[in-house]
């Protein structure tokens, strides 16, 4: 039998989100048909309020209701330290960590030919553009360890090897397809204190 119409159309929708096959989406239909009509609303209107109220923060790529985002603002962070990290979700595995207390900056995608991806060259300057306004000491290049984030690994890299500055990358603490969205406290710290210094690169003007 063919299912009502709103449930295919949900269902579709949920689909579309990371982990989650038919089955799953399927069952998350029901599971809210049988729930008060305020869960509804109260889930509808936290959706609609997470794109509405947060943006990515001007200077690191961060989402933050904030202009700075509360890390870029905080005045006891280590402002010499920069962490580059593919996304949002990342740079907050770090924080909750509580392993790395200077500066991030967010790619917001990565290299992968498969699909298509490539870094945007504007994220990259804008990086460079912070290292030199900075006078950021080390920059620690903490992309998942996988065939995407080795791309991404050495695009940035390339990227910034004219900066000046010291150049390190996330040791192989991480498990090598896993993802920094999925380590425990205790990976991150061994993957950040065992990091390995990749270039010193030379200073350039900026055109």
């Amino acid at each position: 039998m063919s299912l009502p119409l709103p449930i295919e159309k949900l269902t579709a929708a949920l689909c579309r989100l990371p982990g989650i096959g038919e089955k799953s989406a399927r069952r998350i239909v029901f599971h809210l048909l049988g729930q008060p009509e305020a869960f509804s609303r109260d889930l509808s209107e936290a959706v609609r309020t997470l794109k509405e109220r947060l943006h990515p923060c001007p200077e690191c790529g961060n989402y933050t209701e904030d202009d700075p985002c509360p890390v870029c603002a905080d005045p006891l962070r280590d402002r010499k330290v920069l962490c580059v990290v593919e996304t949002a979700e990342d740079l907050m595995c770090l924080e909750q960590a509580s392993v790395f207390s200077g500066l991030y900056h967010v790619l917001g995608g990565r290299v992968s030919p498969l699909d298509g991806e490539e870094l945007d060259s504007r994220v990259l300057e804008a990086i460079r553009n912070r290292i030199l306004g900075l006078g950021i000491r080390e920059v620690i290049i903490a992309t998942n360890p996988c065939v995407e984030g080795d791309l991404t690994y050495f695009a940035v890299l390339d990227a910034l090897k004219s900066c000046g500055t010291r150049l390190s990358r996330l040791a192989y603490g991480l498990p090598v397809g896993g993802s920094i969205g999925y380590a425990d406290r205790v990976t991150l710290h061994a993957a950040l204190e065992a990091r390995q210094k990749v270039a010193d690169t030379e200073p350039r003007e900026i055109q």
